[in-house]
């Protein structure tokens, strides 16, 4: 495809797509708790607006990456297929002129109202996900979304550094969770599109190893997270609330992941993705909930 065949006038919601709003959004919400949970007392909004500002803008300037550099893979899947650049909606270089352009104004915001750990954490969070996943990892290895899941795990670790520019073990906590869900999260997307992915040429786990072995590895995966998603309680970092909110998500999930591995059914891979989703935000809100269940309504100062 080249630059003439590409639309003249593009639409502000070709821009948008670029950023995968929904994907964002669910990182910011990790983001906000994180903010949420380092400190006692309510954060005030001189920190949570940049904060989020600049961690969503440098998000989807990462995001923007993505669609750059995976346009002639998306030309060849069928859930892809109609994203902004192989759909011709817009072209290379203006999908790269938008990704530095809001990749920089986010470090900016970061760098100048927040500080400068959360500025660079971000940076690099950015640059695994957009480079070292995008262009090497996922072309490279079926452990792909296992290393690569790293960078999108960062977001709480960015909320608790914006209020106290410093890395605590509890921000490294809520990191693991992120880390731990996202391989039965994106695995069981891969077992239901292991099709489009095997006539891509990625090497996803289940073109590479099999889907049976892929549906074993969501499984033990599954068993991980809910052990993990137990720590907030166990070390204090949340109450009753979120001990019995958490538990009901993880006997859930757990749930989907044994009818994947020994009863699925055509459509209990993709039935298990979207639920996952909806566990990680939902378990996050539960974290928000329970800090602020036993906080002072007190503005932060900062």
């Amino acid at each position: 495809m080249t630059e003439m065949t590409y639309k003249k006038h593009a639409h502000w919601r070709d821009y948008l797509e670029l950023t995968k709003p929904r994907v964002v959004l669910l990182l910011l919400l990790t983001a906000l708790v994180g903010i949420a949970l380092a400190s006692p007392v309510w954060v005030g909004w001189q920190i949570v607006v940049p904060a989020m500002i600049g961690i969503g803008l440098m998000s989807g300037s990462a995001a923007a990456v993505n669609h750059l550099v995976d346009r002639h893979i998306d030309a060849k899947m069928a859930r892809t297929l109609r994203r902004p650049l192989p759909s011709g909606a817009l072209s290379p270089r203006h999908v790269l002129s938008f990704a530095a352009l809001i990749g920089l104004l986010g470090f900016v915001v970061l760098a100048l109202w927040v500080n400068m750990l959360t500025a660079w954490l971000t940076f690099a969070s950015l640059i695994g996900y957009a480079i070292v996943y995008t262009m090497y990892l996922k072309r490279a290895t079926p452990q792909n979304i296992v290393i690569g899941g790293l960078a999108g795990a960062a977001p709480p670790l960015l909320g608790w550094t914006a209020v106290t520019n410093e890395i605590h073990p509890h921000a490294i906590l809520l990191v693991m969770i992120v880390f731990t869900w996202t391989p039965p999260h994106f695995w069981a997307l891969a077992v239901h599109r292991a099709k489009d992915y095997a006539k891509a040429e990625i090497p996803m786990l289940p073109v590479t190893h099999g889907i049976e072995f892929t549906k074993t590895l969501i499984l033990l995966y599954t068993i991980l997270l809910a052990i993990i998603c137990l720590l907030p309680y166990v070390v204090g970092m949340s109450g009753i609330i979120y001990l019995v909110g958490s538990s009901i998500l993880s006997v859930w999930f757990l749930g989907y992941a044994w009818k994947l591995k020994f009863a699925p059914t055509k459509t209990t891979a993709y039935k298990m993705f979207t639920f996952s989703i909806w566990h990680l935000m939902v378990l996050f809100v539960l974290l928000l909930v329970d800090h602020y269940a036993v906080t002072p309504a007190l503005p932060l100062v900062r």
